[in-house]
């Protein structure tokens, strides 16, 4: 995301380049970016950004604004060029327009300004990226210092874009500023509690122990002081605000992540029908789990407790890594053809302090570090596996995992921004859950237990499209609802039917319809990226016949690199 501010975008290797075509124009645009931004240099792999730390002020902000403004300009001259409209330079043209506007519309409407949430805020990138900052030598904990000692001034870059927004009157949402506020006091620690970065420190070399504990002590006590504004002075400026953002930021938010224009009406009738289509099939699995069983959710609480699980933080931990094992060896010549560095994933424990929901980080451009998955224990130590089966195709393999490290694999003879930056979210999302399903079809999921956690996954989809857009919209709730027929939607309703519609704990729900709040418009791009993806399929499948392949489609399709979803069904139509 960006932020407002400032001129033009001078400097840097956009600068230098002569008569280019548009990937070179895009990779320029990621060199460019990562001197902006040292945090997307690290997920990159890039040592030379351990050290650093982005400026969140306002004026930061739009120095990454003017960048993309000047890309496009750039862009535009590249795609008249000689060799700009071949077949690679065109769909990376494609995608960069599309970005860049997109971010750009975001920039225009100071949306940064109100940058406040439970799972994606400039707070958050800053603690998340020391979790992959390499510490494997007393040279990479030396940079750790050095980053350690940014936080204090990346974090109040960011207070002061949420005090220009006070000032304009651009309120981020109560709800989430509450619960956010939490996070902070967790993170900070105090009253003989190490904070999160004290502890992150305390792994580091004796040699260094001193600048750690110096620049960590730092680093606590300015999340500490931004928890006391927040708390202080933001809340009680925000209090009484909607938490809901209404139809004219949804469409822009919604555009920013699905990378398209959707018809939100249309969406909405479809994320009610596949509630339907799910509900039936909930209940068919619920029957074999738990004989009269008056709803899935039933069956679901009965498993919780009588179900197979996983006992231990470290035994879960391991069990999961080898539900990616396995599915690697399974459809690895199979189903996809995978290179040895696109087989290795490890599965890791989330540090707490974050959100409920299971993540996935990529791994770096030349593999050093791997790709990772990412589980929240919430304090918990049992793990039913209904749960986490499906999750972990999800996050995993033959999901996240599978796409983003094949764009990495394949990012030279796509672009680096094609395989890194330019990601849409609906297009990564939509394919992890077009995953989940491939492992159904499959027969993956061996028994009625897994199958209904899987279904219950999908519901869960189908009631963020439902929700996420209803509560934003205030949308009335369609009279063959079983739930509250006929009327409006609020974000109380909403968490009452996720509730009622999921299987997981009442803290999941919560951390979730704060995070929809928080997120307008990301929600709903699992199920619409799902069917976008469905849909590619079905068409390449019909235009091929009999001689369709669908292990080669698979490879051709995740080494597309990525897409918004209207140039994303066109382009899986055409493999």
């Amino acid at each position: 995301m960006v932020t407002p501010g400032g001129g033009p975008y001078e400097d840097g290797p956009m600068s230098e380049l002569k008569n280019p075509l548009p990937r070179q124009v895009a990779d320029a645009y990621v060199d460019d970016l990562i001197a902006l931004d040292p945090i997307t240099g690290t997920y990159l792999g890039l040592a030379e950004s351990s050290g650093k730390l982005p400026d969140f002020s306002p004026a930061g902000r739009q120095a990454v604004a003017a960048l993309a403004t000047a890309t496009l300009a750039a862009l535009d001259e590249a795609e008249r060029r000689p060799g700009g409209q071949s077949e690679e330079e065109r769909r990376c043209a494609r995608l960069l327009r599309e970005r860049l506007t997109a971010e750009l519309a975001v920039h225009e409407a100071d949306e940064d300004l109100r940058a406040v949430s439970n799972i994606h805020s400039p707070a958050h990138a800053v603690r998340e990226v020391f979790t992959v900052t390499p510490t494997g030598t007393e040279e990479e904990w030396a940079a750790v210092v050095e980053r350690l000692r940014a936080v204090p001034a990346a974090l109040e870059g960011y207070r002061q874009s949420l005090e220009l927004g006070l000032e304009r009157e651009l309120y981020g949402g109560p709800r989430p500023t509450a619960t956010f506020v939490g996070q902070l006091t967790e993170w900070a620690g105090g009253e003989g509690e190490p904070g999160w970065f004290d502890t992150f420190a305390a792994d580091g070399p004796e040699a260094l122990r001193a600048e750690l504990d110096e620049a960590a002590a730092g680093a606590s006590a300015a999340v500490a002081a931004l928890r006391d504004w927040m708390r202080d002075v933001y809340a009680p400026a925000v209090e009484g605000q909607p938490d809901t953002v209404g139809r004219e930021r949804y469409q822009r938010w919604s555009r920013y992540f699905n990378g398209t224009d959707l018809d939100l009406d249309e969406a909405y009738a479809y994320g009610w029908s596949e509630y339907h289509r799910l509900l039936g099939e909930m209940r068919a699995e619920a029957e074999k789990v738990l004989p009269g069983a008056a709803t899935p959710w039933e069956a679901l609480k009965h498993l919780d407790e009588h179900g197979a699980h996983i006992e231990g933080v470290d035994e879960v931990r391991d069990w999961l890594q080898g539900v990616m094992d396995e599915a690697i060896e399974a459809l690895d010549g199979t189903h996809f053809e995978l290179a040895e560095r696109v087989r290795r994933v490890e599965s890791r424990i989330a540090p707490p302090g974050g959100a409920a929901a299971p993540y996935y980080t990529g791994p770096s451009e030349d593999f050093s570090r791997p790709g990772r998955t990412w589980l929240p224990t919430m304090g918990e130590t049992r793990f039913p596996v209904y749960d986490l089966v499906s999750t972990w195709y999800h996050e995993g393999v033959p999901g996240h995992h599978l796409q983003l490290a094949q764009w990495t694999h394949v990012a030279e003879s796509l672009s680096r921004y094609q395989a890194t930056v330019g990601m849409v979210s609906a297009n990564c999302e939509g394919w992890a859950l077009y995953a989940e399903r491939l492992m159904d079809e499959l027969g993956f999921l061996t028994d009625a237990e897994r199958r209904l956690g899987y279904l219950d996954a999908q519901m869960m989809r189908a009631a963020r499209v439902i929700v996420d857009i209803g509560m934003h919209l205030e949308l009335t709730i369609p009279d063959d609802s079983p739930f509250h027929p006929g009327e409006r939607w609020t974000p109380e309703l909403a968490q009452e039917f996720f509730g009622q519609h999921s299987g997981r704990p009442a803290e999941f729900v919560e951390s979730e319809l704060t995070r929809y709040l928080s997120m307008p418009g990301q929600a709903i791009g699992y199920k619409l990226g799902e069917r976008a993806w469905l849909l590619g399929r079905a068409n390449a499948r019909a235009a091929h016949g009999d001689s369709f392949d669908a292990k080669a489609w698979h490879m051709a399709a995740l080494s597309l690199g990525s897409l918004g979803l209207d140039d994303l069904v066109d382009e899986l139509s055409r493999l």
